[in-house]
């Protein structure tokens, strides 16, 4: 590339940052590493009415927990400080009047009262109310009112805003690297303000002026914002700056797992999954919404994750570190089309990455959970815990939960498999296991308590399925879970001849 690579992500603190704003977070990061760039985080904070406090904060959190590492922004400075817009007030206003000065732009001296009698107006007649180079003129702006007019409102004090002058009839073309060549007619674009009433910038204005200003090379950002990407395109032009104009890159929707419409908070409330990155409390009304951190997400498999939701690579793995997704992504490879989110496959992630963690981290992660249950076991039973449990769950904390056999004697036994598989001589022949168990040593491996089991049930001529989940069910409860075997060794002896007499004397007892 002829430039320097610097991408942005630029986003507004009005809330928790959505999973798809990390998306486009790391397709940035991605992107910038692959190229030896630079990541910058710039906050577009100019809509101080929408500003939430905490959010800028959550943001820089969110970003670090996913492993997006950032060269400049507002925590750790750079040669294009400040990084928040709320900061760089002062640097807008001069290219908005350089602009009236220049023709490309005008006062607008428009009341609310006036703006809606437009609208009224415009809608009677079947048109679109849209300021725009039709309806500017019957309007109160300086190319509609006399010169003296212009500077005696502005003189007092009037209040106005800036509005770019759009061509009436001009296309616009500009090339995505996504989506290819974009054509737009100006006709269909209005003339949106750039600067306040207040003198703050809008959005259009302060993002192309800080991206010329911090010399960003690619933008790259959701599709949401591709109907704006014309009026960029005019402001590029018509600041002089079109010769060094980032490259456009509009990333697809994060859609519903239905696929009709973009993933909310809503369908994850629904669904039962985070469309957070992290936790989030709201200030205002005290709704907690769940974050994938605090949901027991890994946060490398959360950025696989997303990294598949969008781009493809070239063969069809799915399991990549940090560093393999840098050397593979491209942006020729991400789909203009919408990627439907899919919460199975996102266990699965987590689940696969469990696999990858060492028994030593996975047992050290969820020792403060076992001990705030009351349960009480060495390091070293705990580990033997998570190399039986890893593959049955698809989360770290479920171990404890769904394992509690571990830890104590069943309370209750799945009423299920309790009709289905406890006949009225399965308690005798637990019994007979039980006893089977007690010639057995201390120490006794797996393999000794099966060809135990087995050869009860050939003394009996009974066959191994009728009494295998039984026996499950009288060590654990439950009618699955970890191998028996190893379960029943890891216990040991006199426990599971503890659980097996109970067994028998409770669930005898209350089935019919």
């Amino acid at each position: 590339m002829s430039r320097p690579v610097r991408v942005r992500f630029a986003p507004s603190p009005t809330g928790p940052l959505h999973i798809g704003g990390v998306r486009t977070a790391l397709y940035n990061f991605l992107f910038a590493r692959k190229h030896s760039g630079t990541m910058i985080l710039r906050i577009e904070d100019t809509d101080q009415n929408r500003f939430v406090p905490g959010a800028e904060a959550y943001i820089i959190e969110a970003l670090k927990w996913v492993g997006i590492e950032i060269e400049e922004g507002p925590e750790n400075g750079g040669p294009h400080a400040p990084y928040r817009q709320s900061e760089r007030k002062g640097m807008y206003a001069q290219y908005a009047y350089d602009l009236v000065e220049r023709g490309f732009a005008y006062y607008a001296f428009d009341t609310e009262e006036d703006l809606e009698q437009m609208r009224k107006r415009l809608e009677a007649s079947q048109m679109q109310p849209a300021y725009d180079s039709i309806s500017r003129m019957s309007m109160k702006n300086s190319l509609t009112l006399p010169a003296d007019d212009v500077k005696a409102r502005i003189d007092s004090g009037a209040p106005y805003v800036i509005r770019i002058k759009l061509p009436r009839k001009e296309e616009v073309r500009f090339h995505d690297s996504i989506r290819g060549w974009v054509t737009v007619n100006s006709a269909q674009l209005d003339d949106k303000v750039l600067l306040k009433s207040d003198g703050m910038p809008t959005y259009h204005l302060a993002n192309v002026v800080d991206d010329y200003l911090m010399g960003i090379s690619h933008v790259i950002r959701g599709e949401e914002w591709l109907p704006s990407a014309p009026l960029h395109v005019m402001l590029y032009r018509y600041l002089g700056w079109e010769e060094v104009m980032p490259v456009f890159a509009h990333l697809p929707l994060l859609l519903k797992p239905e696929g009709n419409g973009k993933l909310s908070k809503r369908d994850g409330d629904r669904l039962g999954f985070p469309v957070f990155p992290l936790q989030w409390t709201d200030s205002k009304t005290g709704e907690v919404s769940s974050g994938y951190r605090e949901s027991g997400y890994f946060p490398d498999a959360v950025a696989n994750m997303l990294a598949l939701l969008g781009w493809h690579p070239s063969d069809n793995r799915e399991l990549f570190s940090m560093d393999e997704l840098i050397e593979a992504f491209s942006l020729e490879k991400v789909s203009k089309s919408g990627a439907k989110f899919d919460v199975q496959k996102a266990y699965w992630f987590n689940q696969q990455y469990l696999q990858q963690e060492s028994t030593a981290e996975v047992a050290a992660m969820i020792k403060p959970q076992m001990m705030a249950t009351g349960y009480n076991a060495s390091d070293a039973y705990l580990e033997q815990v998570v190399v039986l449990m890893r593959e049955k769950v698809q989360f770290a904390k479920d171990i404890i939960t769904e394992g509690t056999y571990f830890f104590e004697e069943p309370e209750n036994y799945d009423a299920d498999v309790v009709a289905k598989k406890w006949k009225p001589e399965t308690g005798e022949h637990i019994n007979g296991i039980r006893l089977q168990f007690a010639e057995l040593s201390e120490t006794a491996s797996a393999a000794e308590y099966e060809n135990s089991f087995k050869t009860y049930c050939e003394e009996k001529g009974v066959k191994t399925g009728e009494l295998l989940q039984p026996l499950r069910l009288a060590v654990s409860g439950k009618g699955a879970g970890a191998p028996i075997w190893e379960t029943i060794a890891l216990i040991g002896k006199q426990n599971i001849l503890q659980r097996l007499e109970n067994a028998v004397g409770k669930i005898s007892f209350s089935k019919p």
